[in-house]
Parts: structure tokens; C-alpha cells; sequence
């Protein structure tokens, strides 16, 4: 299994996330929960050891398919959040990246570094040619990481779906292959990767 580095100054390394891990996406969704439960829907839905072997298998399936992916962040070997492909179109040239963390992976830059990795991945790597992130306009947190790395808001579709009986606005952001070529974010990216 591969294994990348996320900072010189904290012992955390961006993995792919598999079914094996079924027992410690658990106990990590059990101390996330109450911080991810308002905007992502895989911290209720995995809430016993086969829920999240099930949730796990379907990122697994939907990787095999080329259709999706799940990567978690390890900090000094305790799964503290990832990051994610929920859509993966190599034909259409567009990826969705998502993320989550427990507090212990928040404030670390650890979610940034693994997006910057995923971008990388998706427009150079595989050549697509768009990036999307979609947030509700309540989670500053994750527009926050969009802003980081480089992406524009798009739209603001208000109003746009249910999540724990809560409608939310969907921000969408989006980045370009030509505008992450020419970026400083990916300058960085490049230097820290080396």
C-alpha cells in the first residue's frame, strides 16, 4: 500500500482508506461524529463495524469502477480525517473532492495537503480537466480548505437538499487544469512533495 507524507512537522502520512479498515473508520467516525454528522452523510450511515465495512466497500467497488476514492489521514498512526473523490468522471474531465476530520486533524493543514495531492492527481496526473467542491454555505470550515487551494465559487444553489432534516445552500467551487498549472498552491505543492 502507498503511503504519502503530509507535513515535515507532524508524523501524518494520506493512505487509501479500504474495507480492512472497517473497525478504525469506526471508532474515527464515533469521535467525528458530532463535528461532521450536520454536513456528511457517511458519519451517520456508519454506525457499527458492518456499516462502515459497507461504506468502505462501496468507495472500494466505485474505485475498481474508476468512479470514486477514499483516502484517510493518519496522525502518528490514528486515523484523524481524509479526503475523497465522491465523483470521479475521467470522461468528462471532472472530479468532486470532499474531505472531513475529528478535531485531532483539524488546524494542522493535514486536509490541505491531501487535497493539494488529490488536484494534483486528478488534472495533472490523469488529466481532467476540472476540480469540484461542493459545500453547504454553513461549513466554513470547508470553504475555507476550497479558498486554500485555489478554488473560485462558481453558484449558490439556495435551498438545495435536505441533510438531517435541515435544507442547506450548495456552494460550488470549482479550479481549472490551467489555473492549478499557474498556481502558487501548486508551487508549494511541488516544493513540499519533493
Amino acid at each position: 500500500m502507498f503511503s504519502l507524507p503530509l507535513s515535515d512537522a507532524h508524523p501524518a502520512e494520506l493512505r487509501p482508506l479500504e474495507p480492512c479498515h472497517a473497525e478504525e473508520f469506526l471508532a474515527h467516525m464515533d469521535r467525528a461524529r458530532a463535528n461532521l454528522d450536520r454536513f456528511i452523510g457517511f458519519a451517520s450511515a456508519s454506525t457499527d463495524r458492518d456499516s462502515a465495512r459497507a461504506t468502505l466497500q462501496r468507495y472500494a467497488d466505485r474505485a475498481a469502477a474508476d468512479t470514486a476514492r477514499i483516502y484517510g489521514i493518519w496522525l502518528a498512526g490514528t486515523l484523524v480525517g481524509g479526503v475523497m473523490y465522491p465523483r470521479f468522471d475521467a470522461e468528462l474531465g471532472v472530479a468532486e473532492i470532499g474531505v472531513w476530520a475529528e478535531p485531532a486533524g483539524e488546524g494542522l493543514g493535514l486536509v490541505s495537503a491531501g487535497v493539494r495531492h488529490l488536484i494534483e492527481y486528478a488534472l495533472v496526473e490523469r488529466g481532467l480537466h476540472r476540480v469540484e467542491w461542493v459545500t453547504s454555505s454553513e461549513n466554513a470550515r470547508s470553504r475555507a480548505v476550497a479558498e486554500r487551494a485555489g478554488m473560485r465559487l462558481d453558484a449558490v444553489r439556495r435551498s438545495a437538499y435536505p441533510h438531517n432534516g435541515v435544507r442547506h445552500d450548495k456552494q460550488v467551487w470549482s479550479l481549472l487544469t490551467e489555473e492549478w498549472l499557474a498556481s502558487d498552491q501548486r508551487a508549494r505543492h511541488l516544493t513540499r512533495a519533493a
